[in-house]
């Protein structure tokens, strides 16, 4: 547990995989830290459980590759320190239509970051693939090295456990109710809901889906952060072909760009069976969550079974695990100092990671890390990820958005 008398350099609020890895990089520096959680640790009710994530440099968006490759080498520093592996490569297939705006923008995203890629028309991706994959005449692929499985909940104990080795101190069932300016004491007072009290130089705010009610509560600022439920889903494998879909057999991460955006990863954490889920979810309060699953239209079962030449089972899922987005209007993830009067550059805010950020984990604790104890964060560009691009109208895009996502992916 540790001592949790005295002043803390760094106070982290949220134990999720972007919390754990702040927590580890500021232990790491040789700092005082005490990374707090609401629920008990592990537990299932965020964004940082289950048994598989995606790792992909593939982004169209220039400012994201560099932040997976620096997550990639991190990724392994970890696993080193560790002694155990929650990061298994693989190759990466997006693919989609050719004039898909998306994925253009990705091959021009490669061609910047210098990312090796190689260019597939339908016929060359079934004779990579072996014929597992069978895109449409008019398709194309980009096929690149960087892909993968990582194992989030394995994942966010290691980063846990190092930060612990570090002298990291951690609290679990700590809701946070306050972060207030301690004059007297020239440093932030943090309150939790059991009458606790810590004291803190700085702070990390990385509260996942719950940022959105934790920020208004502590400075009255409303970020344009909405709660997505979402729901993945595992396939079964035809009998005899289950080594060909899995991450040893060299089956790649995917992504398929179009209506709907679907995602997979090879057979690694089931054996026989493959992940493939939508990109979406509906609106719903992190506290109030109805856990039903998401309803799978024709659309995915068709698709599973024209993409995979019939070699999975497309009649339904047999396992689905539920999940939280935190989406911004952008989709783009909010990094910055939580600013105003109060708190200036002593409270750090970290959230909206819309369903792409998980990868990124190692990087993201890395510059949150600098942000609390440097003041700013090099080699990195932050500056699309700051809370004063949604100042125009922070909450519209918003109500727009949802008004977009729940007459589709509405579970009822």
């Amino acid at each position: 547990m540790g001592d949790t008398r005295g002043q803390f350099d760094v106070i982290v609020v949220g134990a999720g995989i972007m919390g754990s890895c702040a927590a580890y990089q500021i232990a790491k520096r040789g700092r005082k830290v005490l990374l707090l959680d609401q629920f008990d640790f592990l537990h299932h009710r965020g964004s940082s459980h289950g048994e598989s994530r995606t790792i992909r440099a593939t982004y169209p968006e220039d400012y994201y590759p560099g932040m997976v490759i620096e997550s990639s080498r991190l990724w392994e520093e970890a696993e080193s320190e560790i002694g155990y592996r929650v990061y298994f490569k693989a190759p990466q297939f997006d693919f989609g239509p050719p004039d898909n705006k998306s994925l253009q923008a990705v091959i021009a995203s490669c061609q910047t970051n210098s990312i090796p890629y190689r260019i597939l028309d339908w016929k060359q991706a079934s004779e990579h693939f072996s014929g597992k994959f069978e895109l449409p005449e008019n398709w194309i692929g980009l096929s690149t090295e960087m892909g993968g499985v990582i194992k989030p909940t394995k994942a966010v104990s290691m980063f846990q456990t190092l930060a612990i080795r570090r002298g990291a101190v951690l609290r679990d069932n700590m809701e946070v109710k306050e972060i207030k300016r301690d004059g007297e004491r020239g440093c932030l007072r943090v309150c939790t809901g059991n009458g606790e009290t810590f004291l803190g130089k700085k702070c990390v705010v990385t509260a996942g889906a719950w940022m959105k009610k934790l920020v208004k509560t502590v400075s009255g600022l409303v970020l344009p952060i909405q709660p997505l439920h979402t729901t993945v889903h595992y396939w079964r494998i035809k009998e005899g072909y289950e080594s060909e879909f899995s991450i040893h057999g060299g089956f790649p991460s995917f992504a398929s760009y179009g209506d709907p955006y679907i995602y997979g990863t090879p057979s690694l954490e089931f054996p026989g069976l493959i992940k493939i889920a939508v990109h979406g979810g509906y609106p719903c309060d992190p506290d109030k969550r109805t856990w039903a699953p998401t309803l799978i239209g024709d659309s995915v079962t068709q698709w599973i079974q024209r993409r995979f030449s019939g070699l999975v089972d497309s009649s339904g899922p047999v396992m689905s695990q539920s999940c939280m987005y935190s989406m911004t209007p952008d989709g783009d993830f909010v990094i910055d100092y939580l600013g105003g009067g109060e708190f200036g550059k002593d409270v750090v805010v970290a959230g909206g990671f819309s369903g792409h950020g998980f990868k990124m984990g190692p990087a993201v604790g890395r510059i949150l890390a600098d942000l609390a104890l440097d003041g700013e964060a090099l080699g990195v560009e932050l500056s699309y990820l700051r809370l004063g691009r949604f100042e125009e109208n922070p909450m519209g895009n918003v109500k727009e958005y949802e008004e977009q996502v729940s007459p589709r992916l509405n579970p009822h």
